[in-house]
C-alpha cells in the first residue's frame, strides 16, 4: 500500500449518463514506452492489477472539480474520472497533467472545449478581466446577453465565472428575483431564467456551491420556473415544499448529514425535472453537475455507514463480555481497520470524528489487535516500497497509526479536544503494560521496534520544527497546547520504554530541542519540558547523564531559574526539586558537572540549602580523590566487615560485655604484634592528619553556624548543617540541606543529639581505641549510601571484639 494521497477510485460514465465504479487503487504518473508518452497509471490496491493506463494527451481537456476530482474524455462518449481520497493527491496529479500540456495548474480546465480562431484566442488572452454590468432591473437584459455571448468561448466562460465568484453576483441576482416576483415583472423573470441557466452551463463547482446552498437553492429553482418557452410558469417550489416528504426510517440527528440529503435531492430534481433536456453541446457542459450529484450520494452513504457503525459500537458496550467479543471479532474479520484508515483520510470532519470514536472502541477493547494490524500494514508497505524502488518510483508510507498522529497534530479545535482523545489512544497503544508475551514472540519488542522506526518521527515533527533556534519559533497558545501533548507522550515513553527511547533521544538530540521550550512564554509548556528532563534524570542512567553533560543541558534550566528571579512559583519549586534529587540521590557525575559549570550562577541562592548541599557533595568527592590513602584505609576496614544474623550479633555482643578483660586468654589479641608493628605507622599517619583537619574544620563550622541567619523564605523544614568535609579551592562556604527525618536532622536516630550515632553525611573518620595494650579501629560511615544498617551497626564495634567473635 502506498501513499493515501494517491489513493483513487476510477469511474467511467455509462450510456445512461451514470458513473460506474471501476475499482480502487493508487495512481502514479510516468513515461510508458508502449504509449510513447507520459501517462496516468492506476493499480488496484487489492492485487496490483492495472485498472487504468491513460496517456496524457496534449490536446485532451482535463477538468478539476470539487478539489478531489479529475474528469476527462478519452474518446467520444467515453468519460473517465479519478476521485482522490485527499486534495493534496489531486493537486499533485493535476500539476503533472498541466506540466505535460504546458498549462498553469491554477486553472480548472486545461483545454478549450470548443475550437476558436487564433485571433479570438489572442483577443481574449490580451483583454483584461470581464467586467459585469451593475446588478439592476434595468440591466437584466444586458446581463443575459453577456452570459449567452460568453458560453461559446472557454476563455470567456472562465472570465465570466471568476467575475461571478469574486463579486458575489449570484446572490444579488436572486435578490432581483424577489423584486421581479413582487412586481410581477415577467420580462425580468424570463431574463433571470436565461441568466441562471447560463450559469449552470459554466460548469463551475464554486458557483454550484453557492447556488445549491441552503440559502439560495430554492430561489434558483424559482428562477428556473419562468421558462420563456412555456405559457405558464412551473410550480417546482410548491412540489418540493408541500408534496415531497422526507421520511426517516431511523432518526438522523446529524444536521450536516440531513442538510446534505436535502441538498442532493433538490439538485437531482433540478437535473431531472427543472432544466430542459440538454443538447449534445450542453450535455458536455453539465458534467460537473452530474459529478456533484454522484459524489454527494457517495458522501451520504459513507456518513450513514460510519455513524451507524459508531452507534452499533456504543450499543455493544451494554452487551455481555462474550457477545461483545464476538461483535468486535466480526468487525475485525470484515476489515474494519482498513476501512477506518480510508475514512480517517477523508476531508469531512464529521465522518472523521465518528471514525475516531470507532477506533477508540477498538483500541480499548483489544489494543493488541490494532498493533498486529499496523505491523502487518508496515510489512506490506515495505514489500511494495522495495518493488517501487526497483522501478525507480518513490512512495511515502501512510500508516493507520500515523494518520492518528497527524490528526492529533492537525486538530483545529482551539481546546484540542480531539487531540487529547487521540493522544490517549496512542498512549494505550505504546503502553508495555497491556502488551502480550508468548513463547515465540514478544509484542513489546516487535511493536516498539515498529513504532520507533515508522511513527516516532511523525510524532516529534512539530517539536523539531518549532525548536530550530534558541527559542520556540511559534509560541501561540494552540501550538503550546499541542507541544505539551507531544511532551506528555514522550515523557510516558521515557518512563515505560527502555533502550528504544534512549537511543532516539540521544541520537536525535531530543532533550536539547525540548529544553528550547523552557523559553516559552507559556509556563505550562516550560514546565512540561522541565518534567521531561526530570523524568530522564530520575532514571539515574549514566548514558543519559553523559549525554546531558556533554551537551551542557543544564544551561537552559539554570537560565530559566535565574530569569524566574525571586518569584516563588511552580517553576522555582520544580527546578529546586530537580537539583535536590541530584543531591539526595548523590548522582556524582551530575553533581560535579553542575558545580564545576554553574556554581558561580547559583552560589548566592541561600533561601534553600540545595545548592550549597550540592557543593558539599562535590567537596566530599574531591576530598576522597585527593586522599587515596584514606580510601585505601576504608577498603582495609571494609574487608573486616561480616554479615551475620541480627539475633546472633545481639547474643555475641551480650557475651562480649559480660566478659572481663582478665578472662581473656593469651593469644586472643585482635591484632598480632607482628601485624601491629607492620601496619600501625601506615595507618596512624593518615588518620592523625585527618583528625587534625577534622578538628580544625569543626571549629570553623561552629563559627559559621553561629553567624548563619536564614532568610524569611526559608521553609521551616530546612535546617542548615555544615559538614566536616575538606575545603576545596571553590570560593563559597559549603552547607548541606537536611530534611526532617533525615540522618542529620534533630531528633532522628542519626542526629548529633542521639547517643552513639554519627551523621551519615559527615566525612569518613577513624578513631583509635586502646584496650589492654590492644589497638581497635572504629569505622564511622560517611555519606556512602551503599552501607546498610547492619554493616553500620557492626562497624561501631572495636576490631578486638570482632576478632573475638571470629575466634
Amino acid at each position: 500500500m502506498t501513499d493515501t494521497r494517491r489513493r483513487v477510485k476510477v469511474y467511467t460514465l455509462n450510456e445512461d449518463r451514470q458513473w460506474d465504479d471501476r475499482g480502487t487503487g493508487h495512481v502514479s504518473s510516468g513515461y510508458v514506452e508502449r504509449l510513447k508518452g507520459m501517462s496516468l497509471l492506476v493499480r488496484a490496491e487489492s492485487d496490483g492489477s492495472l485498472l487504468l493506463e491513460s496517456k496524457i494527451n496534449p490536446n485532451t481537456a482535463y477538468q478539476k472539480q470539487q478539489d478531489t476530482l479529475i474528469v476527462w474524455s478519452e474518446a467520444e462518449n467515453y468519460d473517465l474520472a479519478l476521485s482522490f481520497q485527499e486534495k493534496a493527491g489531486c493537486d499533485e496529479i493535476w500539476e503533472k497533467i498541466c506540466q505535460v500540456q504546458g498549462k498553469d495548474p491554477s486553472v480548472d480546465i486545461t483545454q478549450d472545449l470548443v475550437d476558436e480562431s487564433e485571433e479570438e484566442r489572442f483577443d481574449d488572452m490580451s483583454s483584461p478581466g470581464l467586467e459585469l454590468p451593475s446588478c439592476e432591473l434595468s440591466r437584466l437584459e444586458e446581463i443575459a446577453e453577456l452570459v449567452a455571448s460568453s458560453l461559446p468561448s472557454p476563455l470567456r466562460r472562465e472570465k465570466l465565472a471568476l467575475a461571478l465568484e469574486n463579486e458575489g453576483y449570484i446572490k444579488k441576482l436572486l435578490e432581483l428575483f424577489h423584486v421581479c416576483e413582487d412586481l410581477e415583472n415577467i420580462e425580468g423573470l424570463h431574463h433571470l431564467y436565461e441568466i441562471i441557466k447560463g450559469i449552470f452551463l459554466l460548469n463551475r463547482t464554486a458557483l454550484f456551491e453557492v447556488m445549491f446552498s441552503e440559502e439560495c437553492i430554492m430561489d434558483v429553482i424559482g428562477c428556473l420556473e419562468y421558462d420563456p418557452a412555456l405559457s405558464q410558469p412551473q410550480k417546482h417550489r410548491e412540489f418540493l415544499t408541500k408534496t415531497a416528504k422526507f421520511k426517516e426510517v431511523i432518526p438522523i440527528s446529524d444536521p450536516e448529514l440531513k442538510q446534505k440529503i436535502h441538498q442532493t435531492y433538490r439538485v437531482q430534481y433540478i437535473q431531472d425535472m427543472v432544466l430542459p433536456t440538454p443538447s449534445v453541446f450542453e450535455e458536455n457542459m453539465l458534467s460537473t453537475l452530474h459529478s456533484f450529484i454522484f459524489f454527494n450520494k457517495v458522501e451520504i452513504v459513507g456518513m450513514l455507514q460510519v455513524n451507524f457503525l459508531k452507534e452499533f459500537c456504543a450499543f455493544s458496550q451494554t452487551l455481555q463480555p462474550q457477545n461483545r467479543d464476538a461483535f468486535f471479532k466480526t468487525l475485525s474479520n470484515m476489515g474494519i481497520l482498513p476501512a477506518l484508515e480510508v475514512i480517517l483520510g477523508m476531508d469531512d470532519t464529521q465522518v472523521r470524528s465518528a471514525a475516531t470514536d470507532i477506533f477508540s472502541y477498538l483500541v480499548e477493547y483489544n489494543p493488541s489487535m490494532v498493533r498486529e494490524f499496523v505491523m502487518q500494514e508496515a510489512q506490506q508497505n515495505d514489500d511494495v516500497s522495495k518493488k517501487l524502488t526497483e522501478q525507480k518510483i518513490t512512495s511515502k508510507d501512510i500508516l493507520l497509526i500515523n494518520l492518528i498522529i497527524e490528526h492529533m497534530i492537525c486538530d483545529t479545535d482551539p481546546e484540542l479536544g480531539g487531540a487529547v482523545q487521540l493522544m490517549g489512544l496512542l498512549r494505550t497503544l505504546v503502553d508495555p503494560e497491556n502488551m502480550l508475551a508468548t513463547a515465540n514472540k514478544t509484542e513489546k519488542t516487535e511493536f516498539l521496534g515498529f513504532f520507533y522506526k515508522h511513527c516516532m518521527h511523525v510524532l516529534t515533527a512539530p517539536l523539531l520544527a518549532n525548536t530550530t533556534e534558541d527559542k520556540p519559533s511559534k509560541d501561540d497558545f494552540q501550538t503550546a497546547q499541542l507541544l505539551a501533548l507531544v511532551l506528555e507522550l514522550l515523557t510516558f515513553c521515557v518512563e515505560h520504554h527502555t533502550y528504544h527511547i534512549k537511543n532516539y533521544i540521544i541520537n536525535k538530540d531530543i532533550l536539547r530541542r525540548v529544553l528550547v521550550l523552557m523559553a516559552s512564554k507559556h509556563a505550562f509548556l516550560a514546565l512540561c519540558a522541565l518534567r521531561f528532563k526530570r523524568k530522564i534524570i530520575g532514571l539515574k542512567d549514566e548514558f543519559y547523564n553523559r549525554y546531558i553533560m556533554k551537551s551542557f543541558l543544564f544551561e537552559p534550566v539554570v537560565k530559566a531559574f535565574l530569569n524566574n528571579g525571586s518569584r516563588y512559583n511552580l517553576m522555582n519549586s520544580a527546578i529546586i526539586e530537580m537539583f535536590e534529587f541530584i543531591r539526595v540521590e548523590d548522582i556524582k557525575s551530575l553533581t560535579a558537572h553542575v558545580i564545576e559549570n554553574y556554581w558561580k550562577a547559583l552560589e548566592d541562592v541561600d533561601y534553600v540549602q540545595t545548592f550549597k548541599g550540592l557543593k558539599l557533595r562535590f567537596e566530599q568527592q574531591r576530598e576522597r580523590q585527593d586522599n587515596p590513602k584514606l580510601d585505601s584505609m576504608r577498603s582495609i576496614l571494609r574487608n573486616h566487615r561480616y554479615r551475620r544474623d541480627a539475633r546472633t550479633l545481639e547474643d555475641e555482643e551480650e557475651m562480649w560485655f559480660n566478659t572481663d578483660e582478665d578472662d581473656m586468654e593469651d593469644g586472643e589479641a585482635v591484632v598480632s604484634p607482628s601485624d601491629k608493628t607492620k601496619n600501625d605507622d601506615d595507618i596512624m599517619d593518615p588518620i592523625s592528619k585527618f583528625m587534625e583537619r577534622k578538628k580544625l574544620k569543626e571549629s570553623e563550622e561552629k563559627e559559621v553556624l553561629l553567624k548563619t541567619n536564614l532568610s524569611g523564605r526559608q521553609s521551616p523544614s530546612f535546617k542548615l548543617s555544615l559538614s566536616s568535609g575538606t575545603k576545596t579551592n571553590l570560593t563559597s562556604q559549603s552547607s548541606a540541606t537536611n530534611l526532617p527525618g533525615s540522618p542529620g536532622s534533630p531528633g532522628s536516630p542519626g542526629s548529633p543529639g542521639s547517643p552513639g550515632s554519627v551523621p551519615k553525611n559527615t566525612s569518613q573518620t577513624a578513631a583509635i581505641t586502646t584496650k589492654g595494650g590492644l589497638v581497635g579501629l572504629v569505622d564511622y560511615p560517611d555519606d556512602d549510601e551503599d552501607d546498610d544498617e547492619d554493616e553500620d551497626k557492626e562497624d561501631t564495634l572495636p576490631l578486638s571484639k570482632k576478632a573475638k567473635f571470629d575466634s
